[in-house]
């Protein structure tokens, strides 16, 4: 469940399934309420829900780069703690800032 109005979020999504086969949910027009989420939580974060666990922010990053296969990056999120969650969190409030703008134009498709 991610951003559909962010391009970084969006050209991530797009990056993603070049090699995941995944069900992208804008949180703009799904319907929350079936993950038992909110549009708050979700205009802070991207959400993952699988099988039986939801995972949110760098979390939920590290877990679909996992699945995409790239396991070295999913694992320095992971290992990095505090600092990925930080990371992510400013990333996640700097949507229009130049640094995350370049990346999401390194992403463009």
């Amino acid at each position: 469940i991610y951003d559909g109005k962010c391009e970084l979020c969006k050209n991530s999504i797009f990056w993603i399934e070049k090699k995941l086969k995944i069900k992208a949910l804008n949180f703009h027009t799904a319907d929350l309420s079936e993950f038992n989420l909110t549009f708050e939580q979700c205009s802070r974060e991207v959400f993952v829900v699988a099988d039986t666990k939801t995972l949110s922010g760098a979390k939920a990053v590290a877990y679909l780069l996992r699945r995409r296969g790239n396991k070295t990056l999913s694992l320095l999120i992971t290992l990095s703690g505090p600092l990925g969650r930080i990371g992510y969190r400013w990333v996640a409030r700097n949507r229009s800032s130049v640094p995350v703008t370049l990346l999401a134009r390194l992403l463009k498709p």
